[in-house]
């Protein structure tokens, strides 16, 4: 068994690379997120991919487990589920002996999966560690899909934010502040993100605020941060008027040929 500090990233990797790619069944293993946008630092998960034989998943986690455990028990593992249809399985994994938050995030991709999360304008540059016959390919960035799904998306937050933004008044109405505190955080902030995104960053304009720091102007995330951290009932009801006025202000901003041009530029 690996001693706690030795058991870095590298070694994670390395391990499981040596375990998997002599398996017919396993056509490619990758690393992503972090990786894939040069933005590796000690707190990084570790964000990985295989593409395997269509049933070939259960003896896949199998072999990554039997790998990690040669190096150290499994502390924790947790499933998350996916419809079946999608092809995608996934799990996470926590280590004993290595840093808490060197947590493998696994995705499992079946070779029929539609999506391999490989295009680099959204995921970043992806670190292959093997690719057996090339057979896994990133598709070219389908420009046309991304601009009708955001369009869609955008009229899906305009309607929601009208309908049930003002939830945030009606509790506060009722001294309701708990109620109050939530709806402000589920309809209004996340509305904000949503429509920071759509402005700045529309090719991840469904990242939510993984990655935000990095993609929107330092002064947006300014005024972001100061809306987001609320100290009483006063700030609630004073922030939540700014935070409703900034929402319809960027909504007003955001226009489909900026969204074409930001995205081709990605």
């Amino acid at each position: 068994m690996m001693n706690e500090n030795r058991l870095t990233r590298n070694i994670i990797i390395q391990t499981l690379v040596n375990a998997l790619e002599p398996l017919d069944y396993i056509h490619a293993f990758w690393e992503g997120g972090a990786a894939a946008l040069n933005r590796i630092d000690e707190w990084s998960d570790v964000d990985l991919y295989l593409v395997v034989e269509d049933k070939k998943v259960d003896e896949t986690f199998l072999a990554v487990e039997e790998a990690l455990k040669s190096l150290t028990p499994i502390k924790q593992k947790y499933d998350v589920p996916h419809p079946p249809e999608s092809g995608l399985f996934q799990a996470f994994y926590k280590l004993e002996g290595a840093s808490e938050y060197h947590i493998i995030d696994l995705a499992v991709l079946t070779l029929g999966s539609p999506e391999k999360f490989l295009e680099p304008e959204i995921h970043g540059d992806a670190v292959f560690f093997f690719n057996k016959s090339g057979k896994v390919k990133a598709r070219p960035l389908d420009e046309k899909a991304i601009i009708g799904k955001l369009l869609k998306r955008l009229e899906r937050l305009r309607t929601r934010f009208d309908v049930f933004n003002s939830f945030v008044q009606k509790e506060i109405n009722r001294g309701n502040y708990l109620e109050a505190m939530d709806f402000y955080r589920v309809l209004t902030l996340a509305s904000l993100v949503d429509a920071l995104r759509m402005k700045y960053s529309p090719i991840h304009h469904d990242f939510r605020t993984h990655h935000i720091h990095y993609e929107i102007p330092s002064e947006e995330i300014g005024k972001l941060k100061r809306l987001f951290f609320v100290k009483d009932e006063k700030d609630l009801q004073e922030k939540y008027h700014e935070g409703t006025k900034w929402f319809h202000k960027i909504m007003s901003e955001i226009n489909r040929k900026e969204i074409e041009k930001l995205i081709r530029k990605s």
